[in-house]
Formats: C-alpha cells, structure tokens, sequence
C-alpha cells in the first residue's frame, strides 16, 4: 500500500516553539500537511508563520495544562481547514534534581503539561473524530524515562512519562475500533537544553550533542501518521547508537 500522503491533512502539535515540536512541524509542513502550532510562548513561532503563510500554519499561544485550550485547538483547524485529522501532543516540561528539590510550582508544572496537557488534547480529539468520523490519529511524545530508564535525578519528570505511556496503551485499546490510532513514541536523551542541563554535554553546545537529533524523533512522529490505516504503532521506543542504555 506504500506510505500514507499527509498532503493537505490537518494535523494540530502542541510544544511546536522549540525542539522537538519545531522539527515535527517543519517535516510535516515539508510533507504538504496543514499545522496548528501550538505553544505556550507563541513567539518561538515566528519563524515557522513567516516561512510558511497562515494558509498552511495557524500559530496558537496556549498553556496545553488547561482543558479549554486542546478544545481550542482544534476549533482552530475547523475554522481554518474544516477538520483536524491527527493530533501530536508534544508538549513537556521536565526538571532535573532530587524529589525535595522541586518546588511545589515546578512539581504541579511537570503533571499539568505532560499528563493533563496530553489527556485534555486526547479528549478533545476524540470528540472530534466521533463527531466527523473516519477515525484519526493520536500521537505522544513520551519518553524512555518512563520506561523505568530515567536517570537519578528526574523522579517526578519520570512518572509523568511512565503515566503518558500508560494512557497511551489503554486509550489504544478503548477507541481503535473507531478507527482512532494512538501512537506513544518514548526517546531517550535529545540534543535539547533539557537533555543538557545535567552537564553530560561539556562544553559542546546542546545542538551538537552526541544523542537523538530533534528531527530524528520528529521523524518517528510522522512515521506513525504516514503508515497505512492498517496498521497502528503502540509504542516506539527511540535510543542513539552513543547511549548505553
């Protein structure tokens, strides 16, 4: 059946200002999809609107924590396209240090973003889909940590991942008879300001960092929106050759 054609299909990503959200939305703009970028500092998206024109992206400043906003999302790909077709929620915050060491602001941060953040989208997606029909697409940035392979210092990060991962596999379960696919796809470290923030880069510039490039988890993103309707990913994990995990 070959790859799936995302010409034209409406696809709505969350964290879209930076990193890993800033490469998947470049790949799938390059790939003929329509974007709603979403991120909580919409100014990071002034690059991507002037490259790419309203007719193709529509940028939307929002914190993801707040169940309004993913229901907002996608009201925007209504007004502008019609529809919403796929859904990438990427957005995360994490902090690296001991339990005691996150403040309560930066603790209730982490659990609003990833997980509420993803759950509030996924709700709203759904409604959408059922309200259209013919299915759609639910695709999780989470993270190897959740897996059980995060480091010593990241404790509350961690289990926001493992319960993204969690939600994903059980939500899979519960609506892909309607043709709804949920995807989790769970990296190992990233060459991001986050991945660096525990000195293992030196002094070499996060962006030239020896892990996963942005646009290698971007690529895997879109891989689950562009495989045949066939077929589903549940979970893909990702790990560069110069981790040993």
């Amino acid at each position: 059946m070959g790859k799936r054609d995302l010409t034209d299909t409406v696809v709505v990503v969350t964290g879209a200002g930076s990193g890993i959200g800033a490469a998947v939305t470049e790949q799938l703009l390059e790939a003929g999809a329509r974007v709603v970028a979403a991120d909580v500092r919409p100014e990071r998206l002034g690059a991507v609107v002037d490259s790419w024109g309203a007719d193709r992206l529509v940028p939307c400043g929002v914190d993801v924590g707040d169940p309004e906003a993913a229901r907002g999302l996608i009201a925007s790909g209504v007004a502008a396209w019609g529809r919403v077709d796929s859904v990438i929620a990427n957005a995360g915050v994490g902090y690296f240090g001991g339990l005691l060491d996150y403040s309560v602001e930066q603790t209730e941060s982490m659990v609003s973003t990833n997980l509420l953040g993803t759950i509030w989208l996924a709700r709203a997606a759904i409604e959408h889909y059922r309200a259209r029909g013919g299915g759609g697409d639910i695709v999780i940035t989470a993270s190897a940590a959740g897996l059980g392979m995060g480091g010593w210092q990241e404790s509350v990060y961690a289990a926001t991942k493992a319960a993204q991962i969690q939600f994903a596999t059980s939500l899979d379960r519960e609506v892909r008879k309607e043709g709804i696919r949920v995807a989790v796809v769970a990296p190992a470290a990233v060459n991001t300001g986050f991945a660096a923030a525990t000195g293992r880069f030196g002094t070499t510039p996060f962006e030239q960092g020896p892990f996963l490039d942005p646009s290698d988890v971007a690529t895997a993103l879109i891989t689950c929106l562009e495989q045949p309707r066939t077929l589903r990913t549940s979970l893909w994990q990702l790990q560069s050759l110069a981790e040993d995990m």
